[in-house]
């Protein structure tokens, strides 16, 4: 429906906290894309799964 799943103004508080939730919820709609369990820690990618 082009709406944001998330806003947020606390960017540092939103990767500790509600990444994990919204994590689930879009893992389920788009299973290609790479889901990180540390984000902060995960070097960025421009492939849906970074290669191995």
């Amino acid at each position: 429906a082009q709406r944001p799943v998330q806003v947020t103004s606390d960017l540092a508080s939103f990767w500790q906290g509600a990444y994990f939730e919204v994590k689930k919820d879009l893992k389920g709609r788009y299973p290609k894309h790479y889901w990180p369990d540390n984000p902060l820690e995960a070097q960025p990618t421009n492939r849906t799964k970074p290669r191995m």
